[in-house]
């Protein structure tokens, strides 16, 4: 029996149904999943005091590049937009392999669970040199974190009119192979998954109306779910409209790419109409504000998405259009920037953390992840509030408007991967040191 009791959390914000905020509060976490709150509680197993704490779900990521941990700051891409940007880093991603795609997988993650995080979903959409999506799934299961890695792919390249070289893109066919190998291999669909696999061509710019068509209709054969980038900045809107003859919702619904099976990342450039589809279909979006600030794509529409009913779950985007990684600092801007485009009443601290844990869980179909309740998955962050950051603090709204942006404890599957700030589930220490020297080796 792994049993751990939580003890006398000041304040638990449980993202339940009734959204209630409890003070003063227990939380026995037993065989991976929630299975007391109140006060008073007992437990034989490991006691961890929460007082001074704020303690929520676990935060959910919803949209990464992990393999770009390791071309942070770029020269040459530091200041392009999205196009510019890309064909920068092209070449150098190219020289990648499987221990790349590990060890930026690994440090990655170890980053995510440090802001709080305990779920993430990934977009590997390249393969150079023998990589595989099972090397990034080898990365999760040593950190520790819940994971929805998703088999992308680029199959035009620049001498079909693509954006991506030659030596990045594969055959379709081949794609479609591997999409099939990789889902029957890893794909978990019961309650409590570690592991879930998606199918994520990566753009509209990238690959062929066929493949879009072909990885939906395979998508919804095995029950998995669909993701790729939309309508991220004013370039991806000017490409539909000159090569598809349509803007990007349109094209998305034309070859089965709405629904509750699917998320869209970014969607910065969604107009009304679009915005109303997704509502109406179920389909989910990952907002990536640090990115879409970093490259000048602008701020997307997330108040009127969510007025609309659109699912909507936060993502850092990939390390090299960001540069970091800490989900609670996303959180944060996402409520800021809602705030310069429609006023300070815009986003509330309590809404954005919502999107955060609940919101995310939402968009990857993950009923039993995201909310602090009996009998869901004991993902718990706990946030210690007692510290500089945090000083002088009246409300919880405190963790997003001051701080602090490390947590101090985080259980996933009632397991410990974060205690006391720092990640005890495998040797960071180690990973960091050979993520700089591959960097190095690159680099020369």
């Amino acid at each position: 029996m792994n049993e751990i009791l939580l003890k006398s959390a000041a304040l638990v914000l449980t993202m339940d149904d009734a959204g209630r905020e409890l003070a003063g509060c227990d939380i026995r976490l037993k065989d991976g999943v929630i299975a007391e709150i109140g006060s008073g509680l007992d437990s034989a197993g490991e006691v961890v005091n929460a007082a001074g704490c704020l303690v929520t779900p676990g935060l959910v990521n919803t949209h990464h590049h992990l393999y770009q941990t390791l071309t942070r700051a770029v020269p040459g891409g530091q200041d392009a937009l999205l196009f510019g940007w890309l064909k920068t880093l092209y070449p150098i991603w190219a020289r990648f392999g499987p221990e790349e795609i590990f060890v930026s997988a690994q440090v990655g993650l170890a980053e995510l669970a440090l802001s709080g995080c305990s779920l993430s979903s990934d977009h590997l959409y390249l393969y150079p040199n023998g990589a595989r999506l099972d090397d990034t799934i080898a990365a999760a299961r040593e950190v520790g974190l819940r994971f929805h890695p998703t088999r992308g792919a680029m199959s035009i390249g620049e001498s079909d009119g693509g954006l991506p070289p030659d030596a990045l893109v594969e055959q379709e066919r081949a794609i479609l192979e591997d999409s099939i190998r990789v889902v029957d291999a890893f794909h978990d669909a019961r309650e409590g998954a570690m592991v879930r696999v998606g199918l994520a061509p990566c753009s509209p710019f990238s690959v062929s109306r066929e493949l879009m068509r072909e990885a939906a209709f395979l998508a919804r054969d095995k029950g998995v779910m669909l993701h790729t980038h939309l309508a991220e900045n004013d370039e991806d809107i000017a490409y539909s409209l000159a090569n598809f003859g349509c803007r990007p919702g349109q094209y998305a619904e034309d070859l089965g790419w709405t629904g509750d099976d699917v998320w869209h990342a970014h969607c910065v450039k969604l107009d009304g109409q679009e915005i109303d589809l997704f509502a109406r279909s179920g389909t989910g979006v990952a907002h990536c504000p640090c990115s879409n600030c970093r490259l000048g794509s602008g701020i997307a529409p997330v108040r009127a998405m969510r007025d609309a009913g659109v699912k909507v779950g936060l993502g850092v985007d990939g390390s090299a259009s960001n540069d970091s990684g800490n989900l609670v600092a996303e959180a944060r801007l996402s409520m800021l920037l809602q705030r310069v485009s429609r006023g300070a009443d815009a986003m509330s601290a309590r809404e954005a953390l919502r999107m955060a844990t609940r919101g995310g869980a939402e968009v990857l179909g993950r009923d039993d992840c995201g909310r602090i309740a009996v009998g869901k998955r004991a993902d718990i962050a706990v946030w210690d509030m007692s510290g500089v950051e945090a000083a002088g603090n009246w409300d919880m709204a405190a963790l997003l408007l001051a701080g602090p942006t490390r947590v101090r404890d985080l259980f996933v599957e009632g397991r410990a991967v974060v205690r006391g700030g720092e990640v005890v589930s495998f040797d960071l220490g180690a990973a960091v040191a050979r993520q700089n020297e591959l960097a190095r080796r690159l680099m020369a």
